[in-house]
């Protein structure tokens, strides 16, 4: 996601549904939160520097025998793409296994999803994928065995039940929701607290988000937040790590 500008001292609800426009031929727009759902430069590279390079990956990949990812927005599966094609370039212990996790409200169609990442041949088998397997609806929570070391679970609903309800924990969180000023349900206190207790110690985020609000609510939850310089002229994102000595016990 990209942010659009800083969230101002305003009530801005959260829209009960979602809109799909497209702009510029393939590139989704959600009409309700008057949003794109990638960076207009390049959301590809843009996953690659604030998701994964911003969590330590795929470094930490090499070690791991499980390695679970929790994620809010799914969208149009851009960032499990691009996780999936770099876990299949390293290398790691034998049967080691890729559990991903995304909290999504509106969770697009398969025919939307195959659209908005046709601009990408770097990620064209992840996506076929993907789409083969996508349900024509979603409810509830949905697993997906994409293949035999990969796993996709989608939580439908708001981001809030979703998280505070799920049984177990993750080593790294992509926090990609709607910019903050059109989504600031999405980056509450009470989801960012929610997300630390479902973090494992030593675990991280990372973010392309960089608004203040957004930092101070992370840093109040538990976590060692950290600025670094954003994707495509974007001055900063942050990162993140709960402290192993620190973790709450759930």
């Amino acid at each position: 996601m990209t942010e659009s500008r800083p969230t101002k001292d305003v009530e801005v609800r959260t829209p009960d549904h979602q809109t799909l426009d497209w702009h510029t031929g393939d590139m989704p727009y959600s009409v309700e939160f008057d949003d794109h759902f990638y960076c207009r430069t390049d959301g590809r590279l843009e996953c690659g520097h604030v998701f994964l390079n911003g969590n330590g990956l795929p470094e930490r990949w090499k070690e791991a025998h499980v390695f679970s990812i929790g994620e809010l927005g799914f969208g149009t599966g851009l960032n499990f793409c691009e996780t999936w094609r770099q876990w299949k370039m390293t290398e790691k212990p034998a049967r080691a296994r890729l559990a991903f996790t995304s909290f999504e409200r509106f969770p697009m169609q398969a025919a939307d999803i195959a659209r908005a990442l046709s601009a990408w041949p770097e990620i064209t088998d992840e996506r076929d994928a993907l789409v083969a397997e996508w349900p024509q609806t979603l409810s509830g929570s949905v697993r997906l065995d994409l293949a035999s070391d990969v796993t996709l679970t989608i939580v439908c609903g708001s981001a809030i039940d979703g998280v505070e309800t799920y049984a177990e924990t993750f080593d790294a969180w992509y926090l990609d929701g709607f910019a903050p000023s059109r989504n600031p349900d999405m980056w509450s206190q009470a989801l960012m607290t929610a997300v630390h207790d479902r973090t494992a110690p030593a675990g991280t985020f990372a973010t392309y988000a960089a608004a203040g609000f957004v930092r101070r609510n992370l840093q109040a939850a538990g976590f060692v937040v950290e600025r670094r310089k954003g994707f495509a002229g974007k001055r900063e994102m942050l990162c993140g790590t709960k402290p192993a000595e620190l973790a709450r016990t759930l």
